[in-house]
Parts: C-alpha cells; sequence; structure tokens
C-alpha cells in the first residue's frame, strides 16, 4: 500500500525517463544571451524592435529559470550525491538561486526603465547584463562538470551509488 505513494525510480534514479532540468535550463541559457545580444545590437544599430524581443526573452527567462531550478532540486534529490561531487553541486545550487534572483531583479529594473522610455538602456544596465552572461558561462561550466565529470544521473554512477562504490 505504501507503494503506491512513491514513483518507481529507473536506471537513472528518476521517476521519469529522463533529466528534466537540463531541458529547461538550456530555454534559460539561450534566453538570457539573445536577450543581452538583442539589447546591445538593438542600442548600437537604434534597432528598437530589438529592445523589445530583449525584454520579452528576459520575462520569460525568469520565469523559467525558477521553473529549472524547482527540477534542478528535485534531481538533485534523487541523485544521491557522492562526497566529491557535494561541493560543486552546492555552488551550482547558490550560483543558480543567485542568478534567478539577479534575474529577477533586472527584469524589474527593466521593466522600470521601459515604462519611461523604452527606446533607451541605461550603460549600467548594458554593464550588468555583461556580468549576468558571465554569471550563466560560470553556471554553465559547474552544471557541465555535473554532468560529464561526475557523471550524476546516468546508469553507470547510479548504479556504483546504489552498490556503495561510489560515496
Amino acid at each position: 500500500m505504501s507503494d503506491l505513494f512513491f514513483l518507481a525510480l529507473n536506471d537513472h534514479n528518476l521517476p521519469y525517463p529522463d533529466t528534466i532540468h537540463p531541458i529547461v535550463v538550456h530555454f534559460v541559457i539561450a534566453m538570457v544571451l539573445f536577450a543581452v545580444l538583442c539589447d546591445f545590437i538593438g542600442v548600437f544599430t537604434r534597432n528598437y524592435k530589438l529592445l523589445e524581443v530583449s525584454w520579452w526573452n528576459l520575462l520569460l527567462s525568469t520565469v523559467a529559470i525558477f521553473v529549472a531550478i524547482l527540477f534542478g532540486q528535485f534531481e538533485a534529490g534523487l541523485a544521491k550525491p557522492y562526497s566529491t561531487v557535494k561541493p560543486v553541486l552546492n555552488l551550482h545550487t547558490i550560483i543558480g538561486w543567485s542568478l534567478a534572483a539577479v534575474l529577477a531583479n533586472i527584469t524589474a529594473w527593466r521593466f522600470v526603465i521601459r515604462r519611461r522610455d523604452p527606446l533607451k538602456l541605461p550603460v549600467a544596465y548594458l554593464a550588468v547584463g555583461l556580468m549576468v552572461v558571465g554569471l550563466v558561462g560560470v553556471q554553465v561550466f559547474l552544471g557541465d562538470e555535473l554532468v560529464w565529470i561526475y557523471g550524476l544521473h546516468t546508469t553507470p554512477v547510479v548504479e556504483a551509488i546504489k552498490q556503495g562504490v561510489a560515496q
């Protein structure tokens, strides 16, 4: 009877076919990078339609990052991380939540800028956009490390954890 309340985990240690976190995260990465690119091109070419494109990408990426974090937290808990991977996973988690806060604040700032004058962006806003690109780059590196170096949610690592080989 109690098994009805728990979903069976597959060979990736997930209750569904494969990880969802990276799928959602790739949308966030693309939207943030595209938003910053559109801001710069829009400002320098005075193509103000690109500033509108940037705004919508930023807004959607801000919503999507919280979805990515939700799945990331859930999947990290199911990964049963071994001791070697924990510092990287913890840093990835901290930066992920920080990036969500930064995106939410930048989106709010952009909303105010857009309401005042949708055809101008302050240099400070563009500079912060570049810093966000750097932060996204660090986050991508850590995420890649979790999968490609430490093998979280890969079948061999899941099996090693179950057998007590990786601790």
